[in-house]
């Protein structure tokens, strides 16, 4: 069985859905796995602590200290752990995760956790549909934590909506699934840029743009998911990753990307460059705040060097994939793209598709290859688009 043998935290927050837990510890315990449990203070009002120590085989801890005032160590704990589930995870602990608040020991061995992290939200339907959990549930994701979706039917309230924890056999079955999955990438080393590049003007000023990173950020988790090692070189964002496979290097501007780049493409198999570099940086850079003492003032720019040609260019035994964002003459820039830059696979992304580009959760893309094969894509979650560029390489190793 494959969780045999697996070290599962199952961490439940105070929602009417912990009545459910005691089925899902039997699963994990049924299938091989040694279960244990940690719970907030509220949590304790829905399901005994007796029961689910009982069932799990070991103590369940809910605070700093145990009973006889002993420790409990939660960056251990979170170390030991092969997986860590939240369910349910209620609208106030999901926003604590989300935004770093930690004044109990479940999110303590959040913070502190190194392995995958499941949750599965449980809230009435109007505190569901609330902005504010959507973006919550968003933020979690972004930090590469997985979502088990809330299902719809009857809650608490008596409302009819999405909102139920999911069942025990679902939850079970994505964990499952997810040790399941086949790795086809263990052997491969990967180099992904992502976000934007900032060219210091002066001390505070900069000329940047408005990408966030994220679809950088999703093609990283989603190669670390299928066993790669990667580094992710990454302009300013505020979006946050949690993998072991992926080790995350921050820059600034588009020279030091390159250099960055640079020291690690010899030992790359796969070069994806998502990162949105300044094309122009400032020629001069002045070293103190420029004061607005003119009704005008210009900026004299020089040419950025183009990471993904350089990188291009040197290759040797390399799968470079570029990103081609086009207004006008899409497939014929894109394919021009290709062989100037010397690309495997070229992205392109048309600002004219509703829903893609900058700022959007989706994209729409098409697919070309080196031998100018041209492969149209649907409107996608960036997630899914990550999944579908992630294919298409394991696509050409398996050939």
């Amino acid at each position: 069985m494959v969780l045999s043998g697996k070290k599962i935290v199952l961490g439940i927050t105070g929602g009417i859905a912990a009545y459910k837990t005691p089925i899902l510890i039997r699963q994990f315990i049924k299938a091989g796995a040694e279960v244990k449990v940690i719970m907030t203070s509220a949590a304790a009002s829905f399901v005994s602590p007796l029961v689910l120590a009982t069932l799990s085989k070991n103590d369940v801890i809910t605070d700093f200290t145990s009973e006889n005032n002993d420790w409990n160590n939660h960056v251990e704990l979170a170390l030991w752990a092969d997986a860590i589930i939240f369910a349910p995870l209620t609208l106030n602990n999901l926003g604590k995760m989300a935004n770093g608040l930690c004044d109990e020991f479940l999110q303590a061995v959040y913070f502190s956790a190194k392995c995958p992290v499941f949750f599965a939200p449980a809230m009435d339907l109007d505190m569901y549909q609330h902005p504010t959990t959507e973006q919550n549930i968003n933020l979690l994701k972004s930090f590469g934590n997985i979502e088990i979706e809330a299902e719809e039917g009857e809650l608490a309230s008596g409302l009819i909506g999405k909102g139920r924890m999911a069942e025990p056999e679902t939850i079970f079955q994505s964990v499952v699934d997810f040790f399941t999955q086949k790795q086809t990438l263990t052997d491969k080393h990967f180099l992904i840029t992502a976000g934007p590049t900032y060219e210091a003007i002066d001390p505070v000023r900069f000329v940047g743009n408005h990408s966030t990173g994220k679809m950088g950020y999703d093609l990283a988790l989603e190669a670390a998911n299928q066993g790669a090692k990667v580094i992710l070189v990454s302009g300013p964002s505020y979006l946050k990753i949690n993998h072991p496979n992926v080790q995350l290097i921050k820059i600034q501007s588009a020279q030091q990307m390159l250099e960055i780049c640079e020291q690690n493409f010899p030992t790359t198999d796969v070069f994806i460059a998502a990162a949105a570099v300044a094309d122009y940086r400032p020629k001069n850079i002045a070293t103190q705040k420029i004061k607005k003492n003119k009704d005008s003032f210009i900026i004299e720019l020089e040419k950025n060097p183009d990471v993904l040609a350089t990188l291009g260019n040197k290759k040797t035994h390399q799968f470079v994939v570029g990103f081609a964002l086009e207004t006008e003459n899409e497939i014929e820039n894109a394919k021009g793209k290709i062989q100037r830059k010397n690309l495997d696979l070229i992205v392109l992304n048309s600002l004219n598709d509703k829903g893609a580009g900058f700022g959007h959760p989706t994209n729409k893309v098409t697919f070309i290859d080196r031998k100018m094969n041209i492969f149209p894509q649907e409107l996608k979650s960036k997630k899914e688009v990550a999944k579908d560029i992630i294919n298409q390489i394991i696509n050409y190793y398996e050939k």
